[in-house]
């Protein structure tokens, strides 16, 4: 049983952490901004240089602050799970009641409240800023954001549990995942122009099937139920893993003595 205050005491240090550090909540804003703004350029430069009345701006814009707000799902967790690990704090944690399901839920929370913060900035510069407009998705917007979400906590949970078995100085594996992941789900261009091998990883990646649909729409077509019913079950599956991965990371560092240890720079 998942005790909610004690959630809710996980969401609230980090709160307080990013009240009180103007340097914690400039990030927040300042990528997703450069992001924004220089996508929002490209798109009204490519308007303007092709001869076609094709609006560039739902898919090359649209699909930029989708994927953002993946990222910021994706790191809004590994961020909170930073802090404990830089402070020192996450040994102090677990000598209380809390659990495991309680510590990732609560880093979860606090990954929404995050990439929302960050999904607000990146609307106001994008529909203020260059026209951008979801009438053209419909209300399938919603299941974009949801797989994308699904598969952020996904990512962002099975970061974690990769840090906390190698130790502190491999986060740094943990920042490229998202640009590595980006050529294999098609964001800017169709799968079907990425070699057969591409395509077959491509086909396992949730977000994949978003892209794919927002490209159909925007081009005058239909979105496809099957292919966001199929994502969604990935998206699932992916939460499902990375929550048995990091129980295993977890318990097996509690074992083997491995978490005493931790706070240490590097853990072999």
């Amino acid at each position: 049983m998942i005790s909610f205050p004690r959630v809710a005491a996980i969401v609230l240090r980090q709160w307080y952490l990013m009240k009180g550090s103007f340097s914690r909540i400039l990030p927040n804003v300042t990528w997703v901004a450069v992001d924004i703004i220089l996508w929002g350029f490209i798109t009204k430069y490519l308007a303007a240089i092709t001869a076609s009345k094709f609006d560039f701006v739902p898919l090359l814009l649209g699909s930029v602050l989708i994927w953002d707000f993946f990222v910021r799902i994706m790191h809004g967790i590994s961020m909170a799970f930073f802090e404990d690990i830089w402070s020192r704090n996450f040994l102090n944690l677990f000598s209380t009641p809390l659990s495991i399901a309680e510590y990732l839920t609560g880093l979860v929370c606090t990954s929404i409240a995050t990439g929302t913060f960050g999904l607000a900035v990146m609307l106001l510069l994008a529909i203020g800023g260059f026209g951008l407009s979801f009438a053209r998705y419909g209300l399938l917007i919603f299941p974009f954001f949801m797989i994308l979400f699904l598969f952020g906590v996904a990512l962002g949970i099975s970061g974690i549990a990769l840090v906390l078995r190698l130790g502190p100085a491999s986060e740094w594996f943990i920042w490229p995942i998202p640009a590595i992941l980006s050529p294999f789900v098609g964001v800017f261009y169709p799968i079907e122009t990425l070699p057969q091998w591409m395509q077959l990883i491509a086909r396992i990646l949730p977000p994949s099937y978003v892209f794919e649909n927002i490209r159909s729409i925007v081009s005058g077509g239909q979105a496809s139920m099957q292919s966001l019913g199929i994502s969604t079950v990935l998206a699932v599956i992916y939460i499902l893993i990375a929550c048995w991965i990091f129980t295993r990371v977890y318990r097996r560092a509690v074992r083997t003595g491995l978490i005493a240890r931790y706070s240490a720079e590097s853990v072999s």
